[in-house]
């Protein structure tokens, strides 16, 4: 074979490592990449480009640098030599033990790096902490939360993090009414970081961070917090599957309802109503949104965390419709979902994506597979741009929901439009 042979031949492996994957051009798999790189590399401006990803197929490439190296594994599970890359001369694959895997050990130093926010080691210098630092951070709470919505979580979790690294070393030098206040924010910081870690679908640093924001709320002896921290733990629960530990946990959290504040006690009855949907429970699941319902109107305090109630309009019929779904009753989810969209602000962008694509999954649950293709082109277009892990969850439900159709105009047509999130 002549070199110029050779070349126009190009990479047919990673060509062919792609189509696997159902990623029908380069593009669609430099997102893709990109994407995993991401996440394993814990960095929101990792990116491949397009360009790149053409010269890794057009010719025989050489070893890449070691993030793309680490992103390519994360996306296909495969060492770069597996892919067609060049192994440079003296390379040695990383040794793992028998009991880790290549992909397990991505994940570890993603996992490290995910919580190295939290871990800082040895005594804080004394200093003075000025009380006026504890409403700053709470207004600069309320500003994360709402480009939470805007941006989706990989923009923001290096950020948070480090704010919250601020906050755990002024709490260390702090005294007084002034460490008690850092410690309420400080939790609520620790909560959102496990929330945007839950949204980016990496489930272990979230379980770590709803475990941090739970210990800083029973250190700062708040009833309402530590009640808002049992329900964190509850989401991270619901995504895990689990139905009988959510109602555990928020069942702990009403087990004084009358000493917390009503918003607390909505979110409890909420997220345990999700629990109640994970065991199949529809009576139950009723029967909580709607003395959610009845409290809602009582939510008056001041508490920076835990505003969603607040924010969202239609909130408590979200969580219905979810349940719904989840139950399989997809008519009566899909008339709550209009309800739901046709109220939502153009700022809860995220939020929009993730109950389009359940309003989707509701369409084909009943029945109706070309109204579920043509509301999920909206759910994954937000989703690309999103980033939101959260919202590529509910399409993958989608997808094994409209399987009856998978051979049919419908399901090919679904296949386009999920290419693009793949």
């Amino acid at each position: 074979m002549t070199l110029h042979t050779a070349h126009a031949a190009g990479n047919n492996v990673l060509r062919a490592a792609r189509l696997k994957r159902g990623w029908r051009s380069g593009e669609a798999a430099a997102k893709a990449v990109s994407t995993a790189g991401r996440r394993a590399l814990n960095d929101a401006h990792f990116e491949v480009s397009p360009r790149t990803w053409r010269r890794w197929e057009s010719a025989r490439p050489g070893w890449p640098r070691e993030d793309y190296a680490v992103a390519l594994h994360a996306a296909f599970g495969l060492w770069p030599e597996d892919l067609g890359f060049e192994v440079p001369p003296g390379w040695v694959r990383p040794e793992c033990n028998e009991n880790t895997t290549p992909e397990a050990e991505v994940k570890r130093r993603a996992f490290v790096s995910a919580t190295t926010a939290a871990l800082t080691l040895g005594p804080v210098p004394p200093r003075h902490v000025d009380p006026a630092l504890v409403p700053y951070f709470q207004k600069q709470l309320e500003e994360h939360y709402r480009a939470d919505m805007l941006l989706g979580p990989h923009d923001l979790i290096g950020t948070v993090s480090a704010q919250y690294q601020l906050i755990d070393r002024l709490v260390r030098a702090a005294k007084g009414e002034t460490r008690r206040g850092l410690l309420r924010v400080g939790a609520a910081y620790a909560a959102m970081i496990g929330w945007l870690y839950q949204d980016a679908g990496d489930l272990s640093a979230a379980t770590f961070w709803r475990g941090v924001a739970q210990e800083i709320a029973v250190r700062s002896r708040d009833p309402h917090l530590i009640g808002y921290s049992l329900v964190n733990q509850a989401q991270v629960r619901t995504d895990l599957g689990d139905g009988h530990g959510v109602i555990d946990l928020c069942k702990a959290a009403l087990e004084n309802a009358g000493k917390l504040a009503p918003k607390v006690r909505v979110m409890a009855m909420q997220q345990q109503a999700h629990g109640a949907s994970l065991t199949a429970d529809r009576r139950e699941v009723d029967l909580l949104i709607d003395q959610a319902t009845d409290l809602l109107a009582q939510v008056d305090d001041d508490l920076p965390w835990g505003n969603a109630c607040r924010r969202t309009p239609n909130y408590l019929e979200v969580q219905r419709a979810t349940c719904y779904g989840r139950l399989g009753m997809g008519a009566e989810a899909g008339r709550l979902w209009e309800q739901v969209l046709a109220d939502m602000p153009t700022t809860a962008r995220r939020d929009r994506g993730v109950y389009l694509a359940r309003h989707a999954t509701a369409a084909a649950t009943a029945g109706e597979p070309e109204q579920a293709v043509e509301i999920a082109r909206q759910a994954a277009q937000i989703t690309v741009e999103t980033g939101s892990m959260r919202a590529r969850r509910e399409l993958k439900t989608l997808e094994q929901a409209m399987q009856p159709w998978h051979d049919a105009s419908a399901g090919q047509a679904l296949t386009d439009v999920l290419a693009s999130v793949a």
